[in-house]
């Protein structure tokens, strides 16, 4: 037996934070690393195009798409929505549906299945929405409390943007700080569907609600079952939607709750190890659809707020703007970092050898990046078509700028010192193609 100390333990029992993942989870992270990429770049066109169309001399022709109603006879089903409402509550049906199947997958197979690995990942995730809602509430007050029904829109990250950032600046920062980062954002998610299901639902309507339980059973039947049927399992999403929608709950929890139906594991192989189920296809298969279409369509829509005459003072001294930034760029920030350090101060924790606090503070900035569900959140609580409804996107975009640009300054110099790190100790890797770290004891 060897005597090597396992990568989650030290001396005296107590666990190292931000410790190697297994293989599968590295390959699983690594997959969603390159799509994500793809799908962030995406997103940053389409939230770019729409800001230089709104401020431009045809920035009507942009409002007015936006506007136009396709289907002006679905009155009677709810569905006499404008593009961007389609873009809001439909598109982003699928980003959802995949974030589901991801939440799912990390509580039977992943990092959150282990209670001592989720602690990490919870906290933080609590830590950093808590404090970003205080200091939005704190600067509303201050400011009249007027804005006050927006306390959730600095509490999200974006997952697509903070990987898409993370896989271009930090190639060879530990993979450790990068599960950490898409475990972290999961769980965000999970918050974050949970704050709009209870405090951004209006004109609730119970009988809908539970229809929608017929379509939404019948489609975890048949995947339990295995069966892809394309021409059943659609439908049904799409009833399932639907009723959902007209229930006033917002229309993207059917997405969740879809997703959650789906078998991550069927027993297993011959070697006892447990297979994959439907969950890993469904999610390779919806993934592209999600951050190559229907999350940068939803940020062209979304982003496109017009500055054209506006008084730029008005808006910066606007106590939402400022709740907004501040929650973003501060709240994030300490908070994740601080509910880190007090976790690792009363567990008497330490990180792993292969990361440093500087390394956590760039990654906490990261998560300040809360494009999308940010976005949703204001829409919900001030409307589209709003004062503090343009406002929420020029302070949405904004901190997930600063936070962007303040994780970059940090990790690319910490992603430098990795590369001479990596330099100079080539890791091996083996026929198999597994990397021989994975394959000591403990790896």
């Amino acid at each position: 037996m060897s005597d090597r100390t396992p990568p989650t333990e030290r001396p005296g029992g107590y666990r190292r934070l931000f410790s190697r993942t297994s293989w599968p989870e590295a390959r699983f992270l690594a997959d969603v690393l390159r799509t994500e990429t793809v799908g962030g770049a995406l997103l940053l066109v389409g939230a770019v195009i729409a800001l230089v169309w709104a401020n431009s001399p045809w920035g009507d022709t942009y409002t007015a798409l936006g506007k136009w109603v396709p289907w002006s006879g679905g009155e009677s089903l709810h569905l006499d929505l404008s593009l961007a409402k389609w873009a809001a509550d439909g598109l982003l049906a699928i980003f959802f549906f995949v974030v589901g199947l991801e939440l799912k997958r990390e509580f039977v197979a992943g990092e959150l299945r282990d209670p001592r690995r989720a602690a990490l990942p919870v906290v933080a995730a609590v830590g950093g929405m808590v404090l970003p809602a205080l200091i939005y509430v704190g600067v509303n007050l201050i400011g009249g409390g007027e804005g006050l029904r927006g306390w959730a829109i600095p509490t999200a990250t974006d997952i697509a943007f903070a990987l898409a950032v993370l896989a271009v600046i930090g190639s060879y920062l530990p993979q450790g700080l990068r599960a950490f980062l898409l475990t972290l954002a999961v769980v965000d998610d999970l918050f974050a569907i949970t704050i709009i299901a209870i405090f951004y639902t209006e004109g609730f309507s119970l009988l809908p609600l539970l229809g929608a339980l017929v379509p939404i059973a019948l489609f975890g039947l048949l995947v339990q079952k295995r069966k892809t049927w394309w021409w059943a399992l659609i439908p049904l999403a799409l009833v399932a939607w639907t009723l959902v929608h007209a229930s006033g709950v917002h229309a993207t929890v059917a997405g969740v709750l879809l997703g959650f139906t789906v078998p991550v594991l069927r027993g297993k192989d011959g070697d006892g190890d447990a297979r994959n189920g439907l969950a890993e296809h469904l999610e390779h298969r919806w993934r592209p659809i999600s951050a190559g279409f229907a999350v940068p369509v939803f940020a062209f829509f979304a982003a496109g707020v017009s500055l054209r005459g506006a008084d730029l003072g008005a808006v910066v001294t606007d106590p939402i703007v400022l709740g907004v930034v501040l929650g973003l760029v501060v709240g994030k920030c300490v908070g994740i970092l601080g509910s880190t350090f007090l976790l690792a101060r009363f567990t008497r924790a330490e990180l792993d050898e292969d990361i440093t606090w500087t390394d956590l503070l760039g990654v906490s900035f990261l998560a300040g990046i809360g494009f999308t569900v940010s976005l949703l959140i204001g829409e919900l609580a001030f409307g589209v078509d709003s004062a503090s409804g343009d406002n929420v996107k020029t302070a949405v975009l904004a901190g997930s700028l600063i936070s962007a640009v303040a994780a970059t300054v940090v990790l690319a110099r910490r992603n430098a010192a990795y590369r001479r790190i990596a330099l100079k100790e080539q890791v091996d890797v083996n026929q198999d193609g597994v990397p021989d770290v994975y394959q000591q004891p403990g790896g």
